[in-house]
């Protein structure tokens, strides 16, 4: 492997507790060494070098919530667009869902994915196996399979499992594998045909809502479940503010349970949806009240990290009704970009930016990644906080254009990201 050292950055890394200007230096793909930049270390032939000055360098992002689609959907997506677009958006890890067609519920499928992913993948993929066969939420898989297969984690995302006795029964099945369960917190029966978050603004738009308590419901649920079985729960894409409430108490009380959040329910808000279809989510999109208590759970600890959902669709399943289009946005090239939006409001640091970006999710599901310390693999992001760039899906390299920050103008681009100390994404 190539010998490369980054010259010069602003080295942001939570996991250290690191902020300031220093050389990294890779052999093997993985850190070698750590400088400062004062004292010029120098560098025998055969170097590769990137002058790094005025740039941030950081561990590389982990998304513990991507749809490739691959197999059965590629027209949406396929293993090497999805993972061309995590590279693009700084992503060097991504953890891909199980609702797949067929279903990601058995070991054939796992090792398929996996070997595509080490054929045509750009960055490196975790997958996650089904909790039920089919996603049906009745027959629990066999997780041992899964996990020997390659799963590091299980869920029926896209669909909840409503049936509390399957539910206990796949917690005390994984906690047993060591395995993470990713709830997907939704009350079936209460949402209905809902499409949008239950409120003024669905009234407006005569849309069928979809209660905040289908969520909070679920939450509750799953955090009985946590304190029953003694197992873990990791709660996908929190959109509420009753269900920040229940995860804080349920951490106060020591509940083994974490949490993740979206860019999009941090960024927007139920007014702004419209009947664009690229507005509409699963969780909704919800209120200025909610949005406020997902910042302020990710600043004091009760939401571990944030995840984008990476949902790509076609235009035909989304340029329809609203009420017959697709949930779900893409969101790996244009996560770091619309999250800088908060750093530069004041709402959370660099540096905290960073860790929900990278170190924490890296944490919540024991991956050997999200830190720049000596000896861990060389999977690096290189920033440009002032960079100023244009949301234009057409030139995603996703196939998914399904975005809602079509148009936007941001401030902050991923400029370099490598994998094991190779660069996988370059912009001019």
């Amino acid at each position: 492997m190539e010998r490369v050292a980054l010259r010069g950055g602003r080295v942001v890394d939570p996991s250290q507790d690191v902020d300031d200007l220093y050389d990294i230096f890779i052999m093997g793909g993985r850190i070698a060494s750590i400088k400062p930049s004062e004292e010029k270390a120098p560098v025998g032939e055969g170097w590769l070098e990137y002058d790094c000055k005025g740039l941030v360098v950081a561990p590389g992002f982990v998304d513990l919530h991507t749809h490739l689609r691959e197999p059965g959907e590629e027209y949406k997506e396929t293993i090497r667009t999805g993972t061309l677009a995590a590279a693009t958006g700084g992503f060097t890890t991504i953890l891909c869902m199980a609702n797949t067609t067929p279903p990601n519920d058995c070991e054939a499928l796992t090792r398929l994915i996996k070997k595509k992913a080490a054929e045509e993948g750009t960055v490196k993929v975790h997958p996650v196996g089904a909790v039920t066969r089919g996603l049906l939420g009745r027959e629990l898989t066999d997780m041992a399979e899964l996990k020997e297969a390659g799963c590091v984690a299980v869920s029926d995302d896209g669909r909840a499992v409503m049936n509390t006795s399957v539910m206990r029964r796949a917690l005390e099945y994984a906690k047993g594998l060591e395995l993470t369960l990713i709830s997907h917190c939704e009350d079936l029966h209460l949402k209905e045909d809902g499409v949008m978050n239950e409120g003024f603004e669905a009234t407006r738009l005569g849309l069928k809502g979809i209660p905040a308590q289908a969520e909070s419901i679920m939450i509750a649920r799953e955090i009985e479940l946590c304190e029953l079985t003694c197992s873990r729960v990791h709660i996908a894409h929190v959109s509420t503010r009753r269900g920040v409430q229940l995860i804080r108490d349920a951490k106060r009380r020591g509940v083994n349970i974490t949490a993740e959040v979206t860019p999009h329910h941090l960024l927007l808000t139920d007014t702004q949806v419209g009947y664009d279809t690229d507005f509409k989510m699963n969780p909704p999109l919800r209120s200025r009240e909610d949005v406020e208590a997902l910042r302020e759970a990710l600043k004091d600890g009760t939401i571990d990290c944030i995840a984008t959902d990476h949902a790509p669709h076609s235009s035909i399943e989304k340029d329809v009704e609203f009420d017959m289009a697709k949930d779900g946005v893409v969101g790996l090239e244009t996560a770091f970009g619309v999250l800088m939006r908060l750093v530069h409001q004041g709402v959370f640091t660099l540096k905290e930016l960073v860790g929900f970006l990278s170190t924490q999710p890296a944490g919540v599901m024991g991956l050997k990644c999200g830190s720049l310390s000596v000896g861990s693999p060389a999977d690096i992001v290189v920033i440009d906080t002032e960079r100023e760039w244009t949301v234009e899906p057409e030139a995603f390299r996703s196939l998914g254009r399904n975005t809602p920050f079509k148009g936007w103008t941001l401030k902050g681009k991923v400029v370099k990201t490598l994998v094991d100390g190779r660069v996988v994404h370059e912009e001019e």
